[in-house]
């Protein structure tokens, strides 16, 4: 191992040692607060006199505010800095999570999820493109489904935490579903202030690294900066003319929808299949199993797809995949089966955030990142409205059926896109060529 390769390994080892831990750590956090009003349905719609229309309604409205601020907080964090950018969207969430607890009416709940959508606006698009600071293409689908781990990692820890803590937690004469909202809101404050301190916005301002290495990493990520030049669109403007950017968007609709509308209503989906009086610490449990089987598909997306740098490939199978779980769930009663397969189903989705996220940075430049990302992320963020909103309305079946449906048109959308490879991928496809002669 010559100089350079030595500095390259230490620099990237370091690098991903430590930011990868920690901004997943924060996701997993960001995901449960998002989505844990699933878990308090199970006693607050009874509480509060909800039915499945409002629930939906109220599940979904927390993507509207997120999609009005979505683009303009990304933008902020370009400018100011992650370190404080980050901080001050994690504190302010927390402390809206925790003022739900504290909901007497309909009214509230609405008014406080859309708050927290635009407390949170910024947060994952903002932690992408972050990533594309530290890391280079070859290593973004291992960083990014890193990240991701918090999807499934959020739903296994969160279900069983958030069922026990409803089921067992009734201090001060407020109900269990209150201190849910209270206790899993306060983690964020905490660490949002950690973030302050731990958080470095740039590689030229990384001290733990040595300067050989601050030099190394600025040199190659500046390289696919210029390499990024010369194969997409490099003004803002341009790229809102770029139908590319709005077939990615489409895409991650897709996935958005299906994902959140069944993070929002597996637990009430269990829970209408299973016996009366089944314990919500049982159902919480069977909520967890489609997140584990989303920890070795993240895991393999990521991993397989930069190794081959076929991208594209794995997002179409990943669709293909959620499709055979969905049409399979639709004829299933039976709770344990139903589980089964929307696990399945799950296996497909999480596949597709293992891969999308490092295939969707390819399309910018540095100019255009911090609004393309937000971008693509904002208008996905509407199927967080959609997926929640459209099961509540809906049948089941009916519902199946439309989440298959936006999973073949995504499949479509994705096999027309097309993109000059840049130097990593050129490198795979030579490689190829060579093991085949």
């Amino acid at each position: 191992m010559n100089h350079i390769q030595a500095v390259e390994k230490s620099a990237v080892k370091k690098t991903m040692v430590r930011i990868l831990p920690f901004v997943l750590l924060l996701y997993i956090i960001a995901y449960l607060d998002r989505v844990n009003l699933g878990f308090a349905a199970l006693e607050m719609n009874a509480d509060l006199a909800l039915t499945a229309e409002v629930f939906g309604l109220l599940s979904g409205i927390f993507f509207i505010g997120y999609f009005f601020f979505e683009i303009p907080s990304n933008m902020i964090m370009h400018k100011v800095g992650a370190r404080l950018w980050i901080a001050r969207i994690m504190l302010s969430w927390g402390i809206i999570v925790i003022l739900t607890g504290f909901a007497q009416s309909t009214t509230h709940l609405y008014i406080l999820r859309f708050l927290l959508g635009i407390a949170e606006a910024g947060f994952f698009p903002g932690i992408i493109l972050y990533l594309t600071y530290w890391f280079r293409a070859r290593e973004r689908g291992r960083a990014t489904a890193t990240l991701l781990l918090a999807l499934p990692l959020g739903g296994l820890v969160g279900a069983p935490l958030s069922a026990w803590i409803i089921d067992n937690i009734a201090w001060a004469g407020l109900q269990g579903w209150r201190w849910m909202f209270i206790l899993e809101g306060i983690p964020a404050i905490i660490l949002g202030v950690v973030v302050i301190f731990y958080l470095t916005n740039r590689p030229s301002e990384a001290k733990w690294l040595t300067k050989e290495e601050r030099n190394w990493l600025e040199g190659e990520i500046e390289k696919e900066r210029n390499e990024s030049l010369k194969v997409n669109v490099v003004s803002k403007k341009e790229m809102l003319k770029d139908s590319k950017v709005w077939r990615l968007a489409l895409i991650y609709f897709a996935n958005y929808t299906c994902m959140y509308g069944l993070s929002f209503w597996l637990p009430t989906i269990i829970k209408n299949l299973s016996a009366v009086g089944t314990a919500n610490m049982s159902i919480g449990w069977l909520a967890s199993v489609p997140a584990l089987m989303g920890i070795p598909a993240i895991l393999f997306a990521g991993w397989n797809s930069d190794r081959t740098g076929k991208y594209k490939e794995h997002l179409i199978a990943s669709f293909i995949i959620a499709t055979i779980g969905f049409v399979a769930s639709s004829f299933i009663s039976s709770p344990g089966l139903m589980v089964v397969m929307l696990a399945f189903a799950s296996i497909g989705l999480y596949m597709f955030a293992g891969c999308f996220f490092a295939y969707k940075t390819q399309f910018f430049t540095e100019s255009t990142a911090p609004v393309g990302i937000a971008l693509v992320n904002s208008f996905a963020a509407l199927g967080g409205f959609a997926g929640p909103y459209l099961l509540g309305v809906f049948s089941f079946t009916s519902s199946m059926y439309f989440l298959c449906g936006l999973c073949i048109l995504a499949s479509f959308m994705l096999y027309t896109l097309k993109r000059k490879p840049q130097q990593h991928e050129e490198v795979v496809m030579m490689k190829e060529a060579m093991n085949e002669n």
